[in-house]
């Protein structure tokens, strides 16, 4: 269950829905993750692109892998901007063990600053300017990737 928005994310609206969606799915543990853009260099938010077809390859893979414990995954993301204090990121994991929801959402929340494909842009001074060094190169990007 992967979600895109535009803009900033709602984030008592997702929680409550999520919740309500698996209310009753018998879920021990409910474990959410809220990015929230924050103020730092003179920035005035940030702006998000995504490249939806790796993005949904690489979640499919971790819904598999949570689904191989009895835990599912939901996932939202922004697309384009967002300002200071708002949210851009929710991630939750439902399961019926509290470990394996803590663990899940840990390697998750990693793996997703590390290998989705989505692009961070500062918007500062009424231009939006790639974030080159708060970006984290994807695994297998680039010309010289093996």
């Amino acid at each position: 269950m992967l979600y895109l928005y535009d803009g900033a994310l709602n984030v008592p609206k997702i929680l409550e829905d999520w919740y309500a969606q698996e209310a009753q799915s018998n879920y021990g543990a409910y474990i959410p993750f809220i990015g929230t853009v924050r103020s730092e260099d003179g920035i005035d938010g940030l702006s998000f692109d995504i490249y939806e077809p790796i993005l949904n390859s690489w979640f499919a893979s971790w819904q598999k892998k949570a689904q191989e414990k009895g835990a599912i995954i939901k996932m939202a993301h922004s697309r384009g901007d967002v300002l200071l204090h708002e949210s851009s990121y929710i991630a939750a994991v439902f399961s019926p063990k509290r470990r394996v929801a803590l663990e899940f959402i840990d390697a998750f929340v990693e793996d997703f600053k590390a290998s989705a494909p989505i692009w961070k842009y500062d918007l500062k001074d009424g231009k939006r300017r790639y974030a080159l060094e708060r970006s984290t190169a994807i695994k297998g990007s680039g010309l010289l990737a093996n």
